[in-house]
Order: structure tokens, then C-alpha cells, then sequence
């Protein structure tokens, strides 16, 4: 009985871990979407900048 017991606990650990890496995966996308809009913006102004210096 015990050797179930450790074989449930054991298959929930892993299933928490792996939700885990899965919404850790999940925040870095979308910390790099947001970064990288950020840097198009800046890109763009930028560019406008630019445009009006000539």
C-alpha cells in the first residue's frame, strides 16, 4: 500500500512541475512579446526622429 501511496505522490509532483515549467514558458513569451513591441516602438520613433532631422 505504501508503494502506491509514494507512486501517487510522485506522479502529482510531476504533474505540478510540469504545469509549472508550462506557465513559466507561458510569462517568458509573453515578457518577450511585450519586449520586443517595445523595441519596435522605439524603433519607429526612431525612424521619425530621423525623418524630421532632414
Amino acid at each position: 500500500m505504501n508503494g502506491i501511496s509514494e507512486d501517487l505522490a510522485r506522479a502529482h509532483r510531476d504533474a505540478r512541475l510540469a504545469e509549472a515549467r508550462d506557465l513559466r514558458a507561458g510569462h517568458q513569451l509573453a515578457r518577450a512579446r511585450r519586449l520586443s513591441r517595445k523595441a519596435e516602438r522605439a524603433a519607429q520613433q526612431a525612424r521619425l526622429a530621423i525623418a524630421r532631422a532632414l
